[in-house]
């Protein structure tokens, strides 16, 4: 069965199995800009506090998860791929972190009470979702009033990618990427009731790099 015919959980399953594949690689890859990396998280830590509860979905292999976590209480990091999640579980018991749960869910179908978190992370996973206004929203009902929702996401409505990536993802090479403009991203985060109170591009990047607040 090819990936054009495989709808629904199927397509989770095949999705899964692609980062499944590509997790021991992931892992090795280093970060494609360190000094933005840097920069993105330590304005986010300006956001914690040492009581606050935080939860972050596509967590890949933990390493962001990881950093934060002397910071807050507790976090919960979501993935769909289980061997991500296994090499974060492994690097999160080298560094002897302890309060930070990985745990198998999408967004979409995270169980969480609403309004149960201070802090909601999305990086790099918005343009690799089915539909990002879904989970924008549900971001949105999961904050607590005034909680923040920090994403960084690949915008890139005008590449001509647009035309290969989806040949790639039909083969079952490439992972499903969304195509949309950064005006686009923040009509949908302003849209659910966000407000945006920092937005940053480095330059010669698609990634923006946002915080949106819920109102109080």
């Amino acid at each position: 069965m090819s990936l054009i015919e495989i709808t629904g959980n199927d397509l989770i399953m095949a999705a899964s199995g692609f980062w499944d594949r590509m997790a021991n690689r992931y892992e090795k890859s280093p970060v494609s800009d360190e000094v933005a990396y840097q920069k993105k998280l330590e304005v986010t830590q300006t956001y914690f506090k040492p009581d606050m509860r935080v939860l972050e979905f596509g967590c890949g292999t933990g390493s962001t998860a990881i950093v934060h976590a002397p910071y807050v209480e507790h976090i919960i990091a979501i993935d769909f791929s289980d061997k991500m999640l296994a090499i974060a579980r492994s690097k999160a018991k080298a560094a002897n972190i302890e309060n930070v749960d990985f745990i198998n869910s999408e967004i979409e179908q995270f169980e969480a009470p609403e309004q149960g978190f201070d802090v909601i992370l999305g990086h790099s996973i918005l343009h690799l979702l089915k539909n990002k206004q879904v989970a924008i929203e549900r971001t949105y009902n999961m904050l607590k009033p005034g909680g923040v929702f920090v994403s960084s996401t690949a915008c890139m409505g005008g590449s001509f990618l647009k035309y290969i990536l989806p040949i790639g993802h039909g083969l079952g090479l490439l992972p499903l990427v969304r195509f949309f403009s950064v005006d686009e991203l923040v009509q949908n985060i302003n849209g659910a009731g966000f407000e945006i109170v920092r937005q940053w591009q480095p330059e010669g990047s698609s990634a923006v790099f946002i915080v949106a607040k819920k109102p109080v």
